[in-house]
């Protein structure tokens, strides 16, 4: 069902998973396209965050392998895997919630550039010139990313004073820190009114066309269908459809996968008689 394109930045390659005797993904395969939006979907237990858990390295796949940039990440841990340029968001919120926003977006830029950690103490013990240009450079870099995410007037205050939808955007912006060539978005307008969702939309194609792909998994169907180039829909841990959204939306699998086999057939029946 899925062919590998020529500018694949990702490929999940006929990847399996199983807990015990629990099946979670059976041969996935799909690639993700360079300056792409992918969305991954399903119903409630489809495998969309095992899937996620694999290709970000917190779990490694009992069969197959995933490619990022042609490179197998089968042997490499999370962090590792991020200073390649592959980053994610959570589901939760995972913000210092007694940390201001920029002072949590400055500890994202700082742990991406741990490698120069016992420089960089030694720089703040006995600073140097260079070393408060250097500094200077990474706070700007800061505000950059507060702004592209709309967080400006919030820069000061304390993450755990911001909404839900706010800490959101702070999540979002830990995972700009690090520079990616790609985002995994995990349900990243969950808790979000449409107002703070249209925002999102917004800010994703933005992101996307600084260069960054972005794989998301949401069940905002209307966000989805809005802002993905295309979908790959899970049911049972396995890949069922994949397509554009105007196919998906349509596709008898998956509104099987949602609604039951009554609602598939209904669905076949009124496009028959449009």
């Amino acid at each position: 069902m899925s062919t590998t394109r020529g500018n694949a930045i990702l490929n999940v390659e006929h990847v399996g998973m199983k807990f015990g005797g629990l099946t979670a993904i059976a041969d996935l395969h799909f690639d993700v396209q360079e300056s792409e939006i992918l969305s991954l979907i399903g119903p409630n237990g489809a495998g969309k965050t095992t899937a996620f858990n694999i290709m970000t390295g917190f779990l490694k796949p009992t069969q197959g392998r995933v490619l990022f940039r042609g490179r197998d990440l089968s042997q490499t841990r999370p962090n590792e895997i991020a200073r390649l340029g592959l980053a994610r968001t959570f589901q939760r919120t995972s913000v210092f919630a007694d940390d201001t926003v920029r002072d949590n977006v400055l500890i994202g830029l700082h742990r991406h550039g741990d490698d120069t950690r016992a420089a960089a103490l030694l720089d703040r013990l006995f600073p140097t010139p260079a070393a408060r240009r250097a500094e200077n450079a990474v706070r700007e870099r800061a505000d950059a990313i507060i702004d592209m995410v709309g967080l400006t007037a919030r820069a000061g205050d304390k993450a755990g004073s911001l909404s839900y939808g706010e800490q959101r955007l702070v999540g979002f912006a830990l995972a700009l820190a690090v520079e990616p060539k790609m985002l995994l978005l995990d349900e990243p307008v969950s808790g979000m009114n449409a107002s703070e969702t249209q925002g999102f939309v917004r800010l994703i194609r933005k992101v996307r066309d600084e260069g960054v792909t972005i794989l998301l998994v949401e069940h905002d169907m209307p966000m989805v269908m809005e802002v993905s180039d295309r979908i790959v829909c899970l049911n049972y841990g396995r890949l069922i459809a994949e397509g554009p959204p105007e196919a998906i939306r349509t596709d008898p699998k998956v509104i099987e996968a949602y609604l039951g086999k009554s609602a598939a057939k209904l669905e076949q029946r009124e496009v028959a008689h449009a």
